[in-house]
């Protein structure tokens, strides 16, 4: 799995992430710095990425467009330091992984994650 964080995130978590194994880029890092979040979600899919966003937005989106891909994890945790988002995520993807694999938004807080695959029925 292929971590792709969103503007407002630490671009630093990266090191963190490929510490412990896990591939990941920062939008900033493929020229997506100010793209619109249909371009990032296009972009992720193509790529195989999982977008990570603090964004409402792209769950918004996935939902309205009936979209089977890409997964999204939106973290509802404010404040989040490089180091706590990178073990955060690791954790995320272990307890998440064969949703996300499938397709599916992912909204985590303090008290845990919340998931529902893709695509949303009506």
């Amino acid at each position: 799995m292929r971590l792709l964080l969103d503007q407002g995130l630490p671009r630093s978590t990266i090191h963190h992430l490929d510490a412990a194994g896990v591939e990941s880029a920062h939008v900033g890092e493929k020229g997506l710095a100010t793209a619109s979040d249909e371009k990032i979600i296009d972009f992720a899919r193509q790529g195989g990425w999982i977008v990570v966003t603090l964004d409402a937005d792209f769950h918004a989106l996935l939902a309205l467009s009936g979209a089977t891909s890409p997964s999204v994890v939106r973290i509802r945790i404010e404040g989040q330091r490089a180091e706590g988002l990178a073990t955060l995520l690791v954790n995320v993807m272990k307890v998440c992984k064969d949703d996300l694999v499938q397709g599916a938004m992912v909204s985590v807080t303090e008290n845990g994650a919340r998931i529902r695959r893709l695509p949303l029925l009506r």
